[in-house]
C-alpha cells in the first residue's frame, strides 16, 4: 500500500516545484508510461488546460480561479468548466447580455471563433446579429430572454458617443495597444466621469473599420 502511494507523493513534489506540466514531462521525471500518470493524476485530482489543445495538466488543489471560473499560469489557461468548449458555454449562460466572440477571445486570451461558430451549427448557443458582429447567447429559454432583454434595454452606444470621448479612446488605445476594452472602459470612464462599457468600445472599433491587434500609428508632423 505504501509503494502504491509512492508515484503520488512524487507527483504532487514534482507540482509542487512548478504548478503546470506536460504528461510526457510527468512520464519521464516519474519513470511510467503515459497511462500510468494520467491514472495517478485521475487518482489525485487534475485540470486539464483549455489552451494548448489540453496538454497542460495542473492539480485540482492548485488554480485559484477568478470570477468568470478562469486561472492563468502565464498563457496556459484553465477553467473551472473544464474544456475550452464548456468553458465558452458557461461564459455565454452566465453573461447578462450574451457576448461576442471577441469579449469571449478577450476573457480566455485565446482565438475562439471558430468553435463558437460550431458550438451554434450544433445548437448549443444561439446568435444574434449585432452590426458586423454576433452576440452569443444561451440556449436555455429563460436565460435567452433575460439576454434579448437586457441587450434591447442598450441604445446604439458606439454612434451616440461624443466625438471628444471617441478620440479619447482612440488615441488611449495608440497609447496602450495591449489593453483590453474592458480595461480601455475603466480609464476613460475614470478620466471623463462617465458611464462607458466594453460593448461601447468593441462597437465603436467595429464601426470604425478597427481591429484590436491594429496598431495606429501617429505620423510625424
Amino acid at each position: 500500500m505504501q509503494a502504491d502511494s509512492m508515484p503520488q507523493q512524487h507527483l504532487v513534489s514534482l507540482f509542487a516545484q512548478q504548478p503546470c506540466w506536460m504528461i510526457e514531462q510527468l512520464a519521464s521525471r516519474l519513470g511510467y508510461s503515459v497511462p500510468s500518470v494520467r491514472r495517478f493524476l485521475s487518482e489525485t485530482g487534475y485540470y486539464s488546460s483549455f489552451t494548448h489543445n489540453g496538454r497542460w495538466y495542473t492539480l485540482r488543489s492548485i488554480p485559484q480561479f477568478d470570477r468568470d471560473g478562469l486561472w492563468f499560469f502565464d498563457t496556459i489557461g484553465y477553467s473551472r468548466a473544464g474544456s475550452l468548449t464548456n468553458t465558452l458555454i458557461d461564459l455565454t449562460n452566465r453573461s447578462p447580455a450574451g457576448m461576442t466572440a471577441e469579449q469571449l477571445g478577450e476573457k480566455l486570451r485565446c482565438r475562439c471563433h471558430s468553435i463558437l461558430v460550431q458550438l451554434y451549427r450544433r445548437g448549443k448557443l444561439q446568435r444574434l446579429k449585432l452590426g458586423r458582429s454576433h452576440v452569443y447567447l444561451a440556449m436555455d429559454p429563460p436565460t435567452q430572454a433575460m439576454q434579448r432583454q437586457a441587450m434591447a434595454g442598450k441604445s446604439s452606444p458606439a454612434v451616440q458617443l461624443p466625438a471628444e470621448v471617441a478620440v479619447l479612446i482612440l488615441a488611449e488605445f495608440i497609447r496602450h495597444p495591449d489593453f483590453s476594452f474592458e480595461q480601455l472602459a475603466r480609464v476613460i470612464t475614470h478620466r471623463c466621469r462617465i458611464a462607458l462599457d466594453a460593448m461601447q468600445i468593441e462597437e465603436l472599433f467595429t464601426l470604425h473599420g478597427i481591429k484590436k491587434t491594429m496598431r495606429i500609428t501617429v505620423p510625424k508632423s
